[in-house]
């Protein structure tokens, strides 16, 4: 189910890959990805995202050029964050669809098929018009990835990685045992820790 936000001049409509690059999961994974660069990534002298390295992102995502970000912009996509986070704090699929369900119905449009004028194949939107804003984009098409993980799964999508020094948030796997860490670096520091901790006690 792509998502993606404007016209990708280079789409082919019958491009297979197009619809791996803005699948529901990398939807999901951007989503992650943007909102640790918005909470925690390169600043400005002011204490705010740099656009660019918001981009950055956006471009690992498939997202095509001209990403024409404003501070702006920017400042609307870490609000966007703050919310969508809170839906990564959850701990359980009732608790992660009550926000969801918030958010969906206080901040996205009526759900619709888009093909942004024949330049990409239809897939869903939920933001009010093909040409959203950057913040509205991002705030919609992370609550659509998001939804669909809750109802494909019947767990929480993601979660804030639990080592005490890195609150990055990450898209959980669909089966298995439910990850506590966002990467095998966090979760070998704290069984370094833990083990320390054991050792002196």
């Amino acid at each position: 189910m792509p998502l993606s936000h404007g016209v990708d001049a280079d789409a082919d409509v019958h491009d297979p890959d197009w619809s791996t690059r803005h699948s529901v999961l990398a939807t999901a994974r951007r989503t992650a990805a943007l909102v640790n660069v918005l909470a925690a990534g390169p600043v400005d002298a002011g204490g705010d995202p740099v656009p660019g390295a918001v981009a950055e992102v956006l471009r690992a995502y498939g997202e095509k050029e001209p990403l024409d970000l404003t501070a702006r912009d920017v400042e609307g996509m870490r609000e966007a964050a703050t919310l969508l986070r809170d839906v990564f704090a959850a701990e359980s699929a009732d608790a992660a669809a009550h926000v969801l369900n918030r958010l969906l119905g206080a901040h996205t449009g009526r759900l619709r098929l888009t093909s942004h004028g024949g330049g990409t194949p239809w897939h869903p939107h939920l933001d009010r018009d093909d040409e959203a804003p950057w913040p509205e984009w991002f705030l919609a098409s992370s609550c659509l990835a998001l939804t669909v993980l809750v109802w494909d799964r019947q767990r929480p999508p993601g979660r804030i990685c639990a080592s005490g020094s890195c609150r990055d948030v990450f898209i959980t796997r669909g089966s298995g045992p439910e990850r506590r860490y966002c990467s095998r670096r966090c979760a070998t520091r704290e069984r370094v820790a833990a083990h320390r901790r054991r050792a002196d006690g």
